[in-house]
């Protein structure tokens, strides 16, 4: 193994073992480049898996509705009850070994700065000089929460998807499930089962749909996705692209009232919150949107109007809060570089990993690409753009 911190340039570094960056780690290799010497994966993990080694152990492989395959490397037909934070890394770990990925962890990519000569990407173990740099880091260690009123005053626990682990951590609460994708349908059926009770609440109308989730489903969601990055827009959130599906797993659920929003949060109080409309006798709460037509009486919610006159207000104690409120594009280790629009995204090319700005850098599991079959797929397109950057000198100097 090549000391990859000894000064020279390497032509390609990968940021990120996780789907994206193994899938543009394979092409590089098979299409000529020399591990370690030509290029290496770096990985803040401790082990092979990437975000999925810190998924909860109550997420099965078949509850996370599987994983798409790394090239050359089908997945054979794993145990749908195992949990998923152990069959992924298991099986990332065996495609690394099997293909002698160069990963190097745990490193840390804590910026990237850029001069004439290329990227100079610094590191937890020191700074690694790059002609290409392909950043593949997901979106696991950047979640989100949005800004509600009074949020900083409520004194009941609060955490995110990102730090989840048990329903048995809730028995006997009540929760507040924030978020309007399928991880918070799944939260609630969770805690639910294990003796907590749940308040669902959305932004706005849950975006359910019968459209069946087909290939051409999926085709359309990434032009969908695409076309908002090659105007350097911010990605849409996974449910605002997708949709929910009303089908076996939630329509019994949703027709016992279990999985019925009670409608926006408006703002906290100390032990509390405050929704607007969520129909406190269980049957008065928002439309369901396409679900209405079996959407079934709710738990009445204990509370009172927060005030007289509060027209549909009505606060509720809570003794916590889950935020389902997705993730956003990890690339703070990208701020040096100046490539955000006005808008807060970026201006990507119509390959989708090319950042239209910043000539040698691609983004691989970016917009479209965070889930894992648009991962792959992005893997390969950012890695055979890398090898047409480290032939063009090449070319030059021949002509």
């Amino acid at each position: 193994m090549a000391d990859v911190f000894d000064g020279r340039m390497l032509p390609v570094v990968v940021i990120g073992a996780g789907q994206a960056g193994l899938s543009a780690a394979y092409y590089l290799a098979a299409r000529g480049l020399t591990p370690w010497t030509d290029f290496v994966v770096l990985d803040a993990n401790e082990g092979p898996g990437g975000a999925w080694r810190h998924r909860w152990d109550s997420l099965t492989f078949g509850g996370a509705h599987g994983i798409h395959p790394l090239p050359a490397a089908p997945i054979d037909s794993p145990d749908p009850t195992e949990p998923a934070n152990r069959i992924v890394p298991r099986y990332y770990g065996e495609y690394e070994h099997r293909f002698a990925l160069p990963v190097l962890r745990p490193v840390r990519a804590t910026g990237v700065t850029r001069d004439d000569a290329g990227f100079v990407v610094h590191t937890s173990r020191g700074p690694l000089a790059a002609a290409s740099l392909v950043s593949a880091t997901g979106t696991w260690d950047s979640p989100y929460i949005p800004h509600y009123p009074g949020i900083e005053r409520f004194a009941g626990r609060q955490l995110h998807t990102h730090d989840y682990r048990s329903a048995e951590d809730f028995r006997g609460e009540r929760v507040l499930v924030v978020g309007g994708g399928t991880s918070a349908l799944q939260f609630i059926q969770e805690l639910h089962a294990h003796g907590a009770e749940t308040v669902w609440t959305t932004r706005r109308t849950p975006q359910w749909t019968a459209r069946p989730f087909t290939p051409d489903w999926g085709l359309d969601v990434e032009k969908s996705v695409s076309a908002r990055t090659r105007q350097g827009l911010p990605p849409l959130s996974v449910s605002a692209a997708t949709g929910i599906p009303i089908n076996e797993l939630y329509s019994p659920d949703t027709a016992s009232g279990l999985l019925v929003s009670r409608g926006p949060l408006v703002r906290f109080g100390a032990r509390s919150v405050v929704l607007d409309g969520p129909g406190p006798d269980g049957t008065d709460y928002p439309t369901q949107g396409a679900a209405d037509p079996i959407a079934g009486p709710a738990a009445p919610l204990p509370g009172r109007m927060p005030a007289p006159g509060g027209g549909s207000l009505w606060e509720t104690p809570i003794d916590t809060v889950l935020w389902a409120t997705g993730f956003r594009a990890h690339i703070a280790h990208l701020r040096g570089l100046g490539i955000r629009e006005r808008s807060g995204g970026i201006l990507m090319g119509a390959d989708g990993v090319t950042v239209e700005k910043m000539p040698g850098l691609y983004l691989a599991g970016y917009g479209a690409s965070a889930s894992t079959l648009g991962a792959t797929r992005a893997g390969r397109r950012a890695a055979m753009a890398a090898l047409r950057r480290v032939a063009e000198p090449a070319e030059d100097a021949a002509a």
